[in-house]
């Protein structure tokens, strides 16, 4: 149990100097990253879970990421784009029924 304590410390700080490394300088607070890392190596699970803290803080009050995709919240069923591929293969695999005809009773 003593190990997976010391693994999960090491992973979280390998984590973070990482995110420091990659973040911007707002995320950063406009410290330099070195002092971040310095931090973080210095004083582990202290200096992990403030980093976390303060760009957690920041990514949230910037909203969302302008450039990153969107995902879709909705069904295939409202994409218009699904529905008429779906109409096309229906209508080969089917071609003689057309849109016009009332459904065979």
């Amino acid at each position: 149990m003593r190990n997976l304590a010391v693994l999960l410390i090491i992973g979280l700080i390998v984590y973070c100097v990482i995110d420091v490394i990659r973040s911007t300088t707002d995320e950063r607070l406009g410290v330099h990253p070195i002092l971040w890392i310095a931090l973080i190596l210095i004083v582990p699970l202290v200096g992990a879970l403030v980093w976390l803290a303060v760009r957690w803080s920041r990514r949230t009050a910037a909203g969302p990421d302008p450039s990153a995709p969107q995902r879709r919240t909705t069904g295939p069923d409202d994409d218009p784009d699904f529905l008429s591929r779906l109409d096309d293969d229906r209508r080969r695999a089917d071609p003689g029924t057309s849109d016009d005809a009332p459904p065979a009773a």
